[in-house]
């Protein structure tokens, strides 16, 4: 056999082998399509679920542009880059669309503001659905920040028609203020609000509603800095991940039947480990169905069950990654505790999008590209 022909076959054997360790470990082969690039420092990527095919990026610095048919246009779709004050773990942080956004064109977002606190707004888009209307803003809620970091970010419709939105615990570091398990506060918590009408009500079935001294807004608590949580497009169930103090990232499962009231251990514990030994204790906490250590990665970034069609291997499976190391996993969702694998690696991965048919992306931070993933 020539030497050109004992590469070759080097090659196609390493390949095949490739493939058949990916097969064994039920890994799948997953690549990460150059798609869009030029949004350097995107937060969020969703759709307005509205049959447009568009995704919608927000910029920390404060706007929003449009990608469709694969490419972004010139012009941003919203701007509250005077609005924000943007560095750090601050600015634009979330972006959701109504679900009756087809008929009311009402979006929202979430950023921080010239004073460094959080702003939920509403903006609603102009009838040809061009651009956000700026002079629709309205503020449905505000919360004080005490430190310039863990200002959470996501924002997002749930099954129910109601509006998440997820907050750090105030920052600093080792929640100083014991914000996290503090029922008073809207820090280190998932919120859940009514926006049918022309306000942020409590939704309906919020689990301290009527609890004297605590914020009706809050649906679950004890989280850090919960950094992107989804809704599982096929079962409802609500995956959060939430970045870790020293040692730890973790991954909570709250189930869709839920009445709400998760109490997931933020300062008590840093995943399933004792943070606060002058506080530890197990009883009524939710302990995380997964968790990683330091040699893997040090800031986690959740993404979203696959439920698209381009990537049969990976349907059902919940895809997040790490800032800080770039790994990509993907999870096997069963029991208490769940299996990860290692399906690739982007530079600063700081967001995932699903857009309408379930497929999914990822925006490197610092290069601007966005990446379509495929097989």
């Amino acid at each position: 056999m020539s030497p050109r022909l004992r590469r070759a076959a080097l090659v196609l054997g390493t390949a095949l082998l490739a493939v058949s360790v990916g097969a064994q470990n039920n890994v799948p082969l997953v690549r990460f399509v150059p798609f869009v690039s030029g949004l350097e420092g995107v937060t969020t990527l969703t759709h307005a679920g509205d049959g447009s095919g568009r995704l919608y990026a927000t910029l920390q610095g404060g706007q929003v542009r449009v990608i469709q048919n694969g490419r972004v246009r010139a012009a941003p779709f919203l701007d509250v880059s005077n609005r924000t004050s943007a560095g750090g773990e601050r600015g634009l942080l979330g972006l959701a669309f109504d679900p009756n956004y087809k008929t009311n064109r009402r979006l929202y977002v979430h950023y921080t503001d010239r004073g460094g606190d959080t702003v939920l707004a509403r903006y609603t888009a102009t009838p040809d659905f061009a651009r956000a209307d700026p002079a629709s803003a309205k503020t449905l809620f505000t919360a004080q920040q005490p430190f310039a970091n863990h200002n959470g970010g996501q924002l997002a419709f749930g099954p129910d028609g109601f509006l998440y939105l997820g907050l750090g615990d105030g920052g600093s570091g080792g929640d100083p203020q014991g914000n996290g398990q503090k029922l008073g506060t809207p820090l280190g918590k998932i919120l859940r609000f009514d926006v049918r009408g022309d306000a942020a009500k409590p939704a309906p079935g919020n689990p301290f509603l009527n609890r004297q001294g605590a914020n009706p807004n809050i649906w679950a608590y004890g989280l850090r800095n919960p950094w992107r949580f989804s809704f599982d497009r096929a079962t409802g169930d609500l995956i959060i991940a939430d970045v870790g103090q020293n040692s730890f990232e973790e991954v909570n499962r709250q189930p869709r039947a839920s009445k709400g009231g998760e109490n997931y251990g933020w300062r008590i514990r840093e995943a399933r480990t004792c943070y606060d030994a002058d506080i530890c204790r197990t009883q009524g906490l939710t302990d995380p169905v997964l968790q990683y250590g330091r040699d893997e990665g040090q800031s986690i970034t959740g993404g979203y069950v696959y439920r698209g069609g381009a990537i049969p291997a990976l349907k059902g499976q919940y895809v997040f990654a790490d800032f800080g190391s770039g790994n990509v996993w993907a999870s096997r969702m069963g029991g208490q505790t769940w299996s990860k694998a290692r399906i690739g690696n982007v530079q600063n991965p700081s967001t995932f999008g699903e857009d309408e048919a379930g497929e999914l992306y990822v925006a490197e931070y610092g290069t601007g590209r966005i990446l379509r993933l495929s097989r």
